[in-house]
Parts: structure tokens; C-alpha cells; sequence
């Protein structure tokens, strides 16, 4: 993957943190071993959890120091709005999860799609300072962000192409249906919780749907996944 990538992960302090990141590096390659690695004979990627905000950000663009320009950009705030009990800080940062879903591409194998309304703006402010020509304070006094042209045509098309995911795995092996079943039984009992597939299943009240807020990651992604670590980081 070209350049460096902005990513949103769940705050270290959340349930979810641990949840995920075990499912991702002990849970599904213990019982999926198979479509966790990218061929047979490979063993399973294993990545921090995360939800990609962009990529392909030109290292030129934080220069010698990545943390300061990670910092520069107006990135919504706990303050920024109410944030509701149980999910952590973060205000107009919401991360909702919706279903278990497939692709054939090796970074989207396997992931959980995530509501586009909750991570439009920190999204979007991601590509316009990353990729775009520097970013956008806004209307004066208010608190509406006015994305680039470039950045709203993106928004657009990055929602119907790829869609606001978390990945669990990576991957060439194609997921069959019933692999999926599997997949979405094992994400709901570790205690996340996903629309149900089926009118019979009942959710357990103790499951978590999702976070607000989080920590933004920037990430030399031009690297094999092994090595995949951030560079500078900004909790929200």
C-alpha cells in the first residue's frame, strides 16, 4: 500500500480494544487458520485493529515531524458533542458496527462495516489534510466543517467503493457463506454486537456495538503489515 495511512483505533481503555485485537491475532486464526492466511502455506497477518480514515498520504506531507502535523489538524474533540455512556469520549467520533462482510481484496477478507454518518468528518478531515492541498478551518463561528470539492467527490466514493470497515482478516483465500456464519457467531460471542442474521438469534445485552472517539494513528503503510506501527498519534 503506497504512502502512509491515517487510521482510528478503539481507545486503549475500552472493552472493545482488547476484544477485537484478540479476535484478530489469536481467535479467528485459531478457527479459521485457513482463510486467515494468505495462502495455505503462510501463516495469518497479524495488524493492529483499526478503521482506515485514508491512504497513500505523501511522507512529504509530515515531513520530519509527523507528530506536530498529526496534532495541526482540527480533529473533532470530546467536547465537540455529547458522547454517550458506556462508549468512552470522542463526542462527533462514532464508530457503529452493522455486519460481518466479505471481499476479494486481501486487505477486506474479512471485516465488519462500520455506519458512514458516525466517521463522515473525521474521515473526511483526514483526506483533506493528508491528500488534499492542506485542509479547511470551516465557517467562522460555527461549527460546520466545508470539505474541499476534491474531499466531498472522495467521501462519495469511498462510501459505495469501500465503506468505513474494520478489518479482521487478511487474505487471499475467498470466504465461503457458511465460513461467514461462522466468522459473525464467533465476532457476537466475544461480545460484539452485530445485526442478527437470522429472526432466531437473541443478543446479549453485555455486547458492544461499537466506541466514540479513539486514537488516530498515522502508519507508514508502504511497509510489509509486519511492520505496520504508527509513527505519531492523537487521542480524540
Amino acid at each position: 500500500m503506497p504512502g502512509s495511512s491515517l487510521w482510528l483505533v478503539p481507545p486503549p481503555s475500552h472493552p472493545l480494544h482488547g476484544i477485537l485485537n484478540t479476535l484478530v491475532s489469536t481467535t479467528l486464526p485459531a478457527r479459521f487458520p485457513r482463510e486467515s492466511a494468505s495462502s495455505p502455506a503462510v501463516a495469518p497477518h497479524f495488524f493492529a485493529v483499526h478503521m482506515t480514515l485514508t491512504s497513500e498520504i505523501d511522507p512529504a506531507r509530515y515531513g520530519s515531524d509527523p507528530q506536530a502535523w498529526l496534532d495541526s489538524i482540527p480533529w473533532p474533540s470530546s467536547s465537540s458533542s455529547s458522547s454517550s455512556p458506556g462508549r468512552g469520549g470522542g463526542g462527533g467520533v462514532r464508530v457503529r458496527f452493522e455486519r460481518v462482510d466479505t471481499q476479494d481484496v486481501f486487505f477486506r477478507r474479512c471485516f465488519i462495516r462500520v455506519g458512514f454518518d458516525g466517521v463522515r468528518e473525521v474521515a473526511g478531515l483526514a483526506r483533506e489534510y493528508g491528500v488534499v492541498k492542506g485542509g479547511n478551518e470551516g465557517e467562522e463561528g460555527t461549527k460546520k466543517l466545508l470539505f474541499s470539492k476534491e474531499t466531498e467527490e472522495w467521501l462519495v466514493w469511498w462510501r459505495a467503493e469501500y465503506g468505513p470497515h474494520v478489518s479482521l482478516i487478511y487474505g487471499d483465500v475467498p470466504m465461503e457463506d457458511e465460513v461467514m456464519k461462522q466468522v459473525a457467531k464467533v465476532v457476537r460471542e466475544a461480545g460484539v454486537k452485530l445485526p442478527q442474521d437470522s429472526a432466531g438469534e437473541t443478543e446479549d445485552g453485555s455486547q458492544l456495538d461499537g466506541w466514540d472517539g479513539g486514537v488516530v494513528w498515522l502508519v507508514p503503510t508502504d511497509r510489509p503489515v509486519s511492520e505496520w506501527k504508527p509513527i505519531a498519534t492523537r487521542v480524540l
